[in-house]
């Protein structure tokens, strides 16, 4: 056992009771005894107070067995009991053993109450570890509940997100720079983005999210976002970020990396009330096989360091127990949901990386994530960027919008018009396949569709086009994100992927880069 067996001693002669502690000193079992002369005193004590065992004096006076053990079992249903005993007698030790008695030693053998005590740890060992499979088992169902609840409700909670930004950023457009509503139009659009940074964590949480992993440079990720991560501090917070050069290169999803960023960030700002400083440090490492690191969680091997320090309040030994269980926080009713850490890990594990807290109350804390470090060209600049304006590059092309969400569908279209864009439109797959039958002008260059809908969904709808228009560019959309992973590259076809919700800019940008193409 990890800690020191807790026993309550019932035993009327001091000298016996010396005697029972000796021996399991000498037999090196690591414990605390509680010692009790009176019957009074052990019901009081054991009402009063979590013990792993019980060792009684059978013979003490006034002490009913049955009816004690009765009594100290309704606090502590499964408290063993091990009975010390003068008297010789068989009948009687059988009949305590079947009513519950766990072991019954003899007094005139007392070398095998040690063994009888380590019958207990192994028992006590055993059902913990039989508790532990059960509490893991209750979480993996919590887990896959709350996978397919977020998978199910994503998609249309998603829709509604879309349209309220979709909206909210047709009205901004057309408001002039000291408009008295811009502020209001603002606040619409950060809390727009608040519901769907939560939605996104359920995904991530609940391993619905698509990975879009490509090699990059870890410095250049939290670079684009030094403005963002600013403004998610408080003004009596100091952000210093501190990144080696050169630095390694890992292969991530830049998005996550930011969301895992973002959300060790707040959960900083809210560790420092009163203010303090805030680095962020980025540094290449390399961890030999005798490191003391290896062995939790960590493999020897280079990896490359993304820490998070803050000079806050700190973090219990108790409450680190529980910091990336799902839904645990110490924050106030109405100021934090339980996710942030629990996404933070979940993203670490994903990406491949492990992520450790190093803290103490009044010594501030600590997040040490390592990334593998790999030996492959960059990708790609790549950037974690929320962009909320509308494309410069206008089009004259020819799209089609199929999109069961009639106000997703109507704002989609007008902002696409004014774009220049010739639109079509359709609210289901068979009402897509007939639009692009009838439709007598201009070919179609891109068809920009939701994965899932009634009657007919954008995959079938995108196969029966192709065979007819086997050039077409697709662009799906979708808030199932899991579903997503099919599209890429199928029979050819040339397609992409947005996923909900999306403002009107990273639309209207993401259908000119598939239409410029090549």
């Amino acid at each position: 056992m990890k800690n020191p067996l807790q026993i309550l001693l019932l035993e009327k002669t001091p000298n016996d009771a010396v005697l029972v502690e000796a021996l399991l000193i000498q037999a090196k079992i690591p414990c605390s005894i509680r010692h009790m002369e009176t019957s009074g005193a052990f019901l009081s004590e054991i009402n009063r107070q979590f013990f792993d065992l019980v060792i009684a004096d059978y013979s003490l006076s006034g002490f009913k067995v049955l009816a004690e053990i009765n009594l100290a079992r309704t606090n502590q249903a499964r408290l063993p009991f091990v009975l010390v005993s003068g008297v010789t007698d068989d009948d009687i030790a059988i009949k305590l053993l079947e009513s519950g008695v766990t072991d019954y030693v003899l007094r005139d053998h007392p070398s095998k109450l040690v063994p009888a005590v380590r019958r207990v740890m192994n028992e006590i060992e055993a059902r913990l570890g039989h508790e532990e499979l059960e509490r893991q088992l209750i979480q993996a169902q919590k887990m896959e509940v709350i996978g397919q609840l977020s998978g199910g409700v994503a998609h249309d909670f998603n829709n509604v997100i879309a349209v309220i930004m979709g909206n909210n950023d047709y009205a901004l457009g057309h408001l002039k720079p000291g408009d008295p509503l811009r502020t209001n139009l603002e606040e619409i659009r950060h809390a727009a983005k608040r519901a769907a940074a939560l939605t996104q964590q359920l995904l991530v949480f609940s391993r619905n999210q698509t990975l879009q992993p490509t090699v990059l440079d870890l410095n250049e990720v939290i670079s684009s976002m030094d403005k963002m991560l600013s403004r998610m501090t408080a003004e009596n917070i100091e952000l210093a970020i501190i990144p080696e050069r050169p630095i390694g290169r890992i292969k991530a999803d830049s998005g996550y990396i930011g969301q895992l960023l973002m959300n060790l960030v707040v959960n900083a700002r809210d560790a420092m009330p009163e203010g303090g400083r805030l680095s962020i440090k980025t540094r290449n490492v390399t961890l030999p096989t005798n490191d003391l690191q290896v062995g939790h969680g960590l493999v020897p091997g280079d990896y490359v360091a993304l820490s998070v320090c803050d000079t806050g309040i700190g973090i219990s030994e108790e409450i680190r127990k529980h910091l990336f269980e799902p839904f645990f926080t110490t924050k106030p009713t109405g100021k934090g949901t339980g996710l942030g850490l629990a996404t933070c890990q979940t993203i670490a594990r994903q990406l491949g990386a492990h992520i450790e807290v190093d803290s103490a109350p009044g010594k501030g804390t600590t997040f040490l994530i390592y990334f593998p470090r790999i030996e492959q060209p960059l990708e790609s600049a790549a950037t974690f960027t929320k962009t909320a304006t509308l494309s410069r590059s206008r089009g004259s092309e020819t799209l089609l919008v199929v999109e069961d969400e009639t106000a997703l569908r109507r704002v989609a279209v007008i902002a696409l018009r004014a774009q220049g864009y010739t639109v079509l439109q359709a609210a289901t797959g068979q009402e897509g396949l007939r639009v692009a039958s009838d439709h007598k002008g201009a070919p179609i260059d891109l068809v920009i569709t939701d994965i899932v809908m009634p009657q007919m969904g954008g995959k079938v709808m995108v196969e029966w086009l192709k065979a007819t228009y086997p050039n077409l560019k697709i662009l799906f959309t979708s808030g199932y994100t899991a579903e997503t992973v099919a599209h890429e590259g199928q029979n050819g076809t040339e397609s992409a992927f947005l996923p909900k919700p999306y403002n009107l800019g990273t639309l209207t940008r993401k259908i000119r880069d598939v239409l410029d193409a090549a």
